[in-house]
């Protein structure tokens, strides 16, 4: 019975994780939404607006181990829950602030803190304990998520915020929160053993995993003081800040107010960052399904040697009355985040695979310092030039160099440094 298709449990948490990713990506594509009309109504430039924008995508990443340990030791399900509701927490204090700190601690760090619980990391750590096979296509699937999220929430939101005003657009995702949350509740599984399983797809109990249940904290230093003497984790690292600096922080956050700019219209632009993500929602699955066959690092050469070129030529885009903003929509958003399951796949080989929500959620914090230093960068270049051209220019580069950096990560399986920690030792 573990092992068929139509009743094995592992589909309902893969349902439930997936939704949940959506709507935590929907929160997370808010700020490209708000810079403009929160400009507007208090007059904050657009570098201090990014500040709380690069706070919530710092906390974002830094968040990531530490949610894996605690998912170890209490329970997917009730971090998930916890993460929903300060979700919905922060958002919701966010219409009646007054003040620029008033956004950094509640946009920046309390719904920075709430997504990062509701990430990548919760869908390595869901895969890789519910299932045996297909982990590569499912992480596509899951990290699609996002994807997703954009496809759903972008239009929706920006159209809302222009016809009824930004809080609106807020109320109407802590609503969405608000459903979700008792979904998780009452679906949501920590584990196959918990409800008389083996993980999908395995013939035996040593293919399953058990949870690791030490402190969270100390699991999360040690993973990443593991990490820091891993040349094969500073590759995989710094290779995830060049992908968090060229997607989240830059494209993700900066797109719609650089069309503004140009006199694109926000509902336009959004609708130009969707479209991205109905490209990212192919691409990005079909990652997942090549990262079970193809060489991972090749994949990886591929998908940042053309992001680099793609944001290289993006300056010469913004043309209101051409259609080459959708060209690189369409291109841009196929490698979006294609990146995610062939780095899975090589943190898992190299670090083990019971491991790999702290090794890898170690990695994710890297792609949000990425993302945090190119948001807040991005909105003080355009502060001090007027234009974005720069910033777009300097990402590109740097997505050339780590597409050829990427072929010095070895496979070699570095699991044994792992089982040498005490405290880590699972």
């Amino acid at each position: 019975m573990s092992r068929r298709f139509s009743f094995h449990y592992a589909w309902i948490v893969l349902i439930v994780t997936f939704f949940t990713l959506i709507v935590a990506a929907g929160v997370r594509s808010m700020p490209g939404i708000l810079i403009v009309p929160l400009e507007k109504e208090f007059g904050w430039d657009r570098s201090a607006i990014s500040f709380a924008v690069s706070i919530n995508l710092l906390l974002y990443g830094l968040v990531g181990p530490f949610a894996a340990g605690l998912m170890n030791r209490f329970g997917i399900k009730r971090i998930m829950v916890f993460a929903l509701g300060l979700l919905i927490s922060g958002i919701l204090l966010t219409t009646i602030m007054r003040t620029n700190w008033q956004l950094v601690v509640l946009w920046g760090v309390m719904v920075g803190f709430g997504s990062g619980m509701a990430a990548l990391v919760l869908g390595a750590t869901v895969v890789n304990r519910w299932f045996v096979s297909h982990r590569g296509l499912l992480m596509g699937i899951l990290t699609a998520s996002t994807a997703t999220g954009q496809i759903i929430f972008l239009p929706f939101l920006a159209s809302l915020t222009e016809q009824e005003g930004w809080r609106n657009a807020v109320y109407a995702v802590a609503s969405i929160l608000g459903i979700l949350l008792p979904t998780v509740f009452f679906l949501m599984k920590d584990s196959p053993k918990q409800s008389g399983l083996l993980p999908y797809g395995a013939k035996s109990e040593e293919e399953g995993i058990l949870p690791i249940s030490g402190n969270p904290f100390i699991e999360a230093i040690t993973a990443l003081k593991v990490g820091l003497r891993s040349r094969n984790f500073w590759l995989l690292a710094g290779s995830f800040f060049v992908c968090g600096a060229s997607t989240n922080g830059l494209v993700g956050t900066h797109l719609v107010p650089a069309c503004s700019d140009h006199g694109i219209p926000e509902v336009r632009a959004a609708g130009l960052l969707a479209l991205m993500g109905i490209f990212d929602l192919i691409g990005t699955v079909g990652s997942g399904w090549l990262s079970d066959r193809v060489n991972n690092k090749i994949l990886l050469f591929m998908y940042y040697g053309l992001r680099g070129i793609s944001l290289l030529l993006l300056p010469q885009a913004f043309d209101p009355e051409s259609n080459k903003l959708s060209i690189f929509a369409v291109f841009y958003g196929l490698d979006w985040i294609a990146t995610v399951p062939p780095t899975v796949a090589l943190t898992a080989k190299i670090f083990g695979r019971e491991k790999v929500g702290l090794m890898f959620g170690w990695v994710v914090a890297f792609h949000q310092i990425g993302a945090a230093v190119a948001a807040f960068g991005a909105g003080y270049i355009r502060t001090v030039q007027g234009e974005y051209d720069l910033a777009f220019m300097f990402a590109g580069a740097l997505c050339v160099i780590t597409a050829l950096g990427i072929f010095a990560v070895s496979t070699e399986k570095e699991e044994a440094k792992l089982s040498e920690t005490p405290e880590f030792a699972s």
